[in-house]
């Protein structure tokens, strides 16, 4: 009996029996290069501005580890080299922008801070005066949202599971598919519009936080079909045909196994219509009005919310006024991060769990 025996394969880039690397700690090196490099420019030529620095830091390293894998590793490894270093310099990039608002927004606004902040309205205090708080604006904003989610979620879920589930290629799917994006397009203050002229001036209704609302739940409500429909997409026709061949009615199965599998995405997708339209400005500067004074009922008389009070504030012009504006802002996005954890958790919280 013969054995077979095979010759270790040679590389093609150098034919050793090794190929060559880099060191691991040449990107490390590469970007204290690059950083000094980049330094050394913007201070030669008199630059003052730190984005323009890291700018020609981050051509630099990439420049660098271009010519570097090039040199040791080849020209084929060289170019993937240059790829994934042109994807983490972009990711970087991504990311300067949230990090510096967050960093401004939070070191402007986390001094205003305090218990009297969050618990008191802005009744009876000037623009000059230090103090007052915004109480009236987040109990508004809660309600505002709120209102426009109970509407716009099971609207937008139902709209998604009839494009996917029943009306596959049919004309009436085709033009409800067609106006979705067409609303998916709109600005916030056409929809703002809308709402003033067939609420308030037909309808001669009050400005009140529910008109704010109906503007609010024009603008999540495509983006809730959309987002629950690719979803529902997702779900593998395997799941439902077992679920019909057991003799389960498609709208069982569409509640008892559909839905609970796409549960997570269609969660988060809702949490992405909510922080799409919690910032709005334009629609509750026309429809809610604004006020200084709490005011709990979304049916009766002006209410303020979170982006208007930013906006009032800051608009005033004095230290104290702009200090209270910055501690809005954190506070919005704080609430924004803070629902979006709350998505998270529902969503693994109600996904389907695999069984032992």
């Amino acid at each position: 009996m013969s054995t077979i025996t095979t010759s270790p394969r040679r590389s093609p880039l150098n034919g050793s029996l090794k190929e060559r690397r880099l060191p691991r700690w040449a990107p490390a090196a590469t970007i204290v290069v690059a950083v000094a490099l980049a330094v050394g420019l913007g201070l030669g030529l008199d630059i003052t501005s730190k984005l323009q620095w890291g700018l020609m830091a981050a051509i630099f390293f990439v420049v660098g580890q271009y010519l570097l894998a090039r040199q040791v590793e080849g020209p084929r490894q060289a170019k993937n080299g240059l790829v994934s270093s042109l994807v983490w310099v972009a990711f970087l990039l991504a990311l300067l922008p949230l990090f510096g608002l967050l960093y401004y927004t939070i070191s402007k606004g986390a001094g205003v801070i305090n218990g009297t902040f969050l618990t008191h309205s802005m009744n009876l205090i000037s623009p000059n005066q230090v103090g007052g708080g915004l109480y009236h604006a987040l109990i508004a904003t809660l309600e505002q949202v709120g209102i426009a989610t109970l509407v716009a979620a099971p609207l937008g879920i139902l709209t998604a599971v009839y494009l996917v589930e029943y009306g596959t290629g049919g004309p009436l799917a085709k033009a409800v598919s067609f106006f979705v994006d067409v609303m998916t397009g709109v600005p916030s203050i056409v929809a703002g519009l809308f709402i003033l002229t067939f609420w308030i001036v037909i309808l001669d209704q009050q400005y009140t936080g529910f008109a704010g609302s109906l503007a609010l739940m024009i603008l999540m409500l495509p983006v809730v079909v959309r987002s629950t429909e690719e979803m529902l997409k997702l779900v593998p026709n395997e799941l439902r045909e077992a679920s019909l061949a057991l003799g389960v009615p498609k709208w069982l199965t569409i509640l008892r196994v559909v839905l609970p599998t796409a549960i997570g995405g269609i969660t988060t997708g809702v949490m992405l219509a909510i922080a799409r339209i919690i910032g709005e400005t334009a629609p509750i500067l026309m429809l809610v009005f604004g006020t200084d004074v709490i005011n709990t009922n979304p049916f009766k008389d002006p209410q303020s919310s979170l982006p208007l009070y930013v906006y009032q504030q800051y608009s005033a012009g004095t230290d104290a006024s702009e200090a209270r504006a910055w501690g809005g802002a954190l506070v919005l996005i704080a609430l924004v991060m803070l629902l979006n954890l709350v998505a998270r958790g529902i969503a693994r919280w109600k996904a389907p769990k695999a069984s032992r």
